[in-house]
């Protein structure tokens, strides 16, 4: 497969903002952008002195190679027959986790009279259980939002999904039996049920590969959930086809953490090319994002490539890859540095939740001394500072939630400190010298070293 890294991709921004003086204009918004004056570039040596120059999803400081991203749930039956509808979601990753893929049609309304909130919710669990959803990423969030505020899940569960095998007149069918098992977490249930049916339903086969690889429900055996990934690349049935993408990002996820198989990152890269396809949108949008991380790690560095696979993965609605791309705008790393066009990346991944963006552009304001504003967006990061129901909602790796939550923690600590755009607060400035040290010592160590030398 032959692939071009392009140099430049369109510019993603929405216009510069100015004044009449040509001044940039301050946006009420707190996380908007503030473009920088007649939206000139800025020259090398105003670059390396106004800003603390951080690497592309840097590797962390860890033994052991790091996790990368999991994917989400088995795909719907609508997105199986219907492609053309949106990109098909793609199966949980060997790491077992439960997320929707980000697809872009709307939730489907079974009456076009005015529901009220809580029909609302009720109706976005029904079709999450007959597996009729095809969510975007604010639709993840919102499932996510009516089972955490609501303590008996089972009941609400149950609630949804009576009337709906009554209108039906059958019971489920057996493979959503078992999914409805596993999302429960009834794990030696939903293995029984897809070990009933794995040898003629190869979304049961795709499910038990990821229970054996994390041990759910079973005894950990990732040999045996690599060996049904395997089953699945290999096989030339049309009821595999669909799951394909997925299994080839999970296998290569294995062989990059060397479990179930002997660690390759050569192997890794070569079937994440083959997940992503190229950047087509119907195939695996998290193998693209997660080889434009790969390309950015010193093991394999290549910015190019990594510029162009998070412009794939951007284009194709991917969260993470917009913060990422924003970043690699902002330094010039595999492209042309365009200042305005990494604000807006930035802004638009901030505004959906992207903890590693909104840390950048607190950076990004408080190096230009836009002090109350570096302020405001810090304050707000740290309003909800649980890094794994962070990941969870938005999609984005852990370690790098927490990179940007460290990042606001260090720069809020700093303005409280100085008394920079915020009153000051030396007891304060301290809770959040320690909170950034505790989220991620590496980037707190880097920023400290940087205020000593006198570069913030």
């Amino acid at each position: 497969m032959s692939l071009k890294y392009p140099r430049e991709v369109s510019d993603r921004t929405g216009g510069s903002r100015e004044d009449a003086g040509g001044r940039p204009a301050r946006s009420p918004s707190l996380i908007d952008d503030l473009a920088p004056g007649n939206g000139r570039r800025r020259s090398k040596a105003q670059t390396e002195n106004a800003v603390v120059t951080f690497p592309v999803f840097p590797v962390p400081c860890q033994s052991t190679a790091p996790t990368l991203p999991q994917v989400p749930l088995a795909p719907c039956r609508r997105c199986r027959s219907h492609p053309a509808a949106g990109a098909a979601p793609t199966p949980p990753g060997l790491a077992g986790s439960s997320r929707f893929a980000p697809v872009e049609h709307p939730v489907r309304s079974s009456s076009s009279r005015t529901r009220s909130p809580k029909d609302q919710e009720l109706e976005l669990v029904k079709m999450y259980y007959l597996q009729d959803l095809c969510p975007c990423p604010l639709q993840l969030k919102l499932v996510i939002q009516v089972f955490e505020k609501n303590p008996s899940r089972g009941t609400l569960l149950a609630k949804a999904k009576e009337p709906l095998v009554r209108r039906d007149g059958e019971p489920p069918a057996p493979f959503l039996v078992g999914q409805e098992y596993y999302e429960q977490g009834l794990y030696k249930e939903a293995l029984k049920q897809f070990e009933k049916i794995k040898d003629t339903d190869f979304q049961a086969m795709y499910q038990l590969g990821v229970m054996y690889y994390d041990g759910l429900g079973t005894k950990k055996d990732p040999e045996r959930g690599v060996e049904y990934m395997n089953k699945i690349l290999n096989s030339d049935s049309p009821e595999a086809k669909h799951l394909k993408f997925a299994a080839a990002y999970n296998l290569g996820r294995a062989y990059y953490e060397g479990c179930g198989v002997k660690p390759s990152t050569e192997e890794a890269e070569r079937l994440w090319l083959t997940a992503a396809d190229d950047g087509n949108p119907n195939a695996s949008i998290k193998a693209q994002s997660t080889l434009g991380m790969l390309y950015s790690m010193p093991i394999v560095e290549d910015l190019e490539k990594a510029f162009f696979w998070h412009s794939k993965a951007c284009d194709n609605g991917n969260l993470e890859s917009q913060g990422a791309l924003g970043i690699m705008y902002l330094y010039g790393q595999g492209t042309c540095q365009n200042t305005e066009a990494a604000l807006e990346c930035l802004r638009k991944a901030a505004e959906l939740g992207n903890i590693y963006a909104q840390g950048h552009l607190v950076e990004y304001y408080y190096t230009r001394k836009f002090y109350s504003k570096a302020a405001a967006v810090a304050k707000r990061v740290m309003e909800n500072d649980d890094i794994n129901m962070l990941a969870k909602i938005t999609d984005c790796h852990p370690t790098y939630v927490a990179q940007g939550a460290a990042m606001a923690a260090f720069y809020l600590a700093r303005c409280l400190q100085l008394g920079q755009g915020i009153k000051k607060n030396q007891h304060a400035a301290e809770e959040y010298y320690s909170k950034a040290c505790h989220l991620d010592p590496a980037v707190s160590s880097h920023l400290e070293l940087a205020a000593n030398l006198g570069r913030i």
